[in-house]
């Protein structure tokens, strides 16, 4: 959890901008389908390229970085899931798929976001510190926290789901087992029209947990991704703008340009103006 001050570009007075990616290390909390996670290995030291003696001072070092798509804080991109063979917009993901990836909806392809975040921090809605495990959140409870708060979405916003769990990203066997949004609850976002959503676990919806009314796992990804055409972005830490109780916030969120590819790490960043003195 980092923040700094900076400007409000859009008003020009000071604020805080919060910085929402979880740090990234080897042992940090992957799901099992995308192990192993992330390795960094330094490559060149120092010592490698000195020569004693030699009139040249400087020396450079550098390493190795090696992750999958969803690990750590990332971006799910529309090619990432589908609904019975079909991608966003109908597109046919045998057809688009290659060994090099994805000819359509690839993660190259998600625009920069600037948008409104909206933080729906349900912890402190229940006066609580951390969600019970694997509870499914449901849409009522989302529509009641906006409410309690003066907030309404509205089409392009993101809507950033607080569950308490980025409280544990260094124990991963308990942030594994975190809580998630409930697919109706993920219908209703979509149905608001927001571009994006972002959670504080690992996998936005309950991983394991069948839902019913729509007879698939993972229901907010194919609800969200592969209906809608609606980002997901995951392992977000929100503690910060949940401690300054910042329900709104200038969200910024930029992918890698790594083409054809299903996801990619990302470093969020949440700007909140500063109250005037």
């Amino acid at each position: 959890m980092t923040t700094f001050s900076g400007v409000d570009a859009f008003t020009g007075g000071s604020a805080t901008v919060y910085d929402l990616e979880q740090p990234r290390f080897d042992g940090m909390p992957v799901a099992e389908p995308h192990r192993p996670g992330y390795s960094y290995v330094l490559h060149r030291r120092h010592g490698d390229g000195y020569v004693e003696g030699s009139s040249e001072a400087r020396t450079g070092s550098s390493g190795v970085v090696m992750m999958r798509e969803h690990s750590g804080t990332h971006i799910d991109a529309l090619c990432h899931q589908a609904d019975r063979q079909t991608l966003y917009g109908g597109v046919d993901a045998a057809q688009v798929a290659g060994s090099r990836g994805y000819a359509e909806l690839g993660v190259e392809t998600v625009p920069p976001i600037v948008a409104a975040g909206i933080l729906i921090d349900l912890p402190r809605h229940r006066g609580v510190d951390i969600l019970p495990e694997r509870e499914q959140i449901g849409a009522e409870e989302l529509q009641r926290a906006l409410a309690a708060d003066g907030e309404t979405l509205q089409p392009g916003d993101v809507a950033l789901v607080r569950t308490g769990y980025d409280t544990l990203w260094n124990d991963s066997e308990r942030y594994l087992a975190a809580a998630g949004v409930a697919g109706n609850a993920s219908a209703w976002l979509a149905e608001q029209g927001v571009v994006a959503v972002g959670i504080d676990n690992m996998a936005w919806d309950v991983e394991g947990a069948f839902d019913e009314e729509h007879q698939v796992h993972l229901p907010g990804h194919i609800l969200l991704l592969a209906r809608a055409g609606i980002y997901i972005i995951e392992n977000l830490d929100l503690r910060g703008l949940a401690a300054a109780r910042a329900v709104r916030s200038t969200f910024v969120c930029t992918r890698l340009k790594l083409t054809g590819a299903t996801g990619s790490p990302v470093s969020p960043i949440a700007i909140v103006p500063n109250a005037a003195a």
